[in-house]
């Protein structure tokens, strides 16, 4: 980082935004009208920001991430407890936020931390409330919104205007579907839809693409028959299904991390499987 000085040569900076002479900025910045820079903000190499934005509180954008007009990030959370504590905001390197997206900084009560990860695409209109964790390559659609405490693992997809509860977490390479309300967990590679969000299966599409080799698709698809033949199943029911899987499956990477997924600590639990007519539906479909 530089002093002020070389700052305004080396980043571009349109006479009408507002940057405090303490954030701290890389080189080749672009800061564009009507944005305004807070004393604690820290700007990483080749970030734009492309008009009225406003980025504040103790909050991290690393390089060569990119903010479209209207979005704010780092301002102070949506939550009652929050008396001004120096909570942070941090945003991964090359990650894209669209029109209108907030990003509201951690509370004092968590970890004291809101995090996006690097690589990922939030898309107009879209909400990241206090405390939530956004693992790498996430992509969250139009008009989402999620309470304060989620966590989104790498490579998960949440479709248009889903809204995800408070300290739901939601497993690495699932996909929510638009208009879904998620209010428990979502195993890793799950898929869910529905108005209350029900299990449909896994992700076959985004495991096909993410070249997972179709002999260990058919054996993942075979582990999520076994946990899943029906929906409505009792607890002890499905912990002795689990173990059968380890048992059968365990080797397979993928359903070890499902299952310690599902083993881990939750204050929402898992979200319950749809009827076995839509499930195997969704099964044909998928091929």
């Amino acid at each position: 980082m530089e002093d002020m000085a070389d700052q305004a040569v080396q980043c571009e900076i349109h006479p009408t935004a507002i940057v405090d002479p303490n954030a701290s900025l890389g080189r080749h910045v672009a800061i564009g009208p009507w944005c305004c820079i807070g004393p604690h903000v820290r700007l990483g190499d080749g970030v734009r920001l492309h008009a009225s934005v406003i980025v504040d509180g103790h909050t991290t954008l690393d390089d060569g991430v990119e903010v479209y007009p209207f979005a704010t990030i780092g301002l102070a959370p949506q939550d009652l407890k929050y008396a001004g504590e120096p909570t942070r905001c941090h945003i991964g390197a090359r990650t894209i936020l669209r029109e209108s997206v907030t990003v509201h900084r951690g509370t004092s009560q968590a970890h004291g931390e809101t995090r996006i990860g690097h690589d990922c695409l939030l898309m107009a209109n879209a909400h990241v409330a206090h405390d939530c964790v956004l693992g790498d390559h996430v992509i969250i659609v139009n008009n989402v919104v999620m309470g304060g405490h989620v966590s989104i693992e790498d490579g998960a997809r949440i479709m248009g205007s889903a809204a995800i509860h408070q300290f739901v977490r939601i497993g690495r390479g699932a996909v929510v579907g638009g208009l879904c309300g998620v209010e428990m967990d979502v195993l890793p590679y799950g898929s869910v839809l529905g108005n209350r969000a029900r299990l449909v299966g896994l992700n076959w599409v985004g495991l096909k693409r993410s070249g997972v080799s179709a002999e260990e698709v058919q054996l993942m698809r075979r582990a999520f028959r076994h946990l899943y033949p029906r929906a409505g199943v009792e607890g002890r029911v499905l912990r002795q299904r689990m173990d059968d899987v380890r048992e059968r499956y365990g080797h397979i990477d993928r359903v070890a991390e499902m299952l310690v997924f599902m083993e881990a600590p939750s204050q929402r639990g898992l979200t319950r499987a749809a009827s076995r007519t839509l499930m195997e539906q969704i099964d044909r479909d998928a091929g």
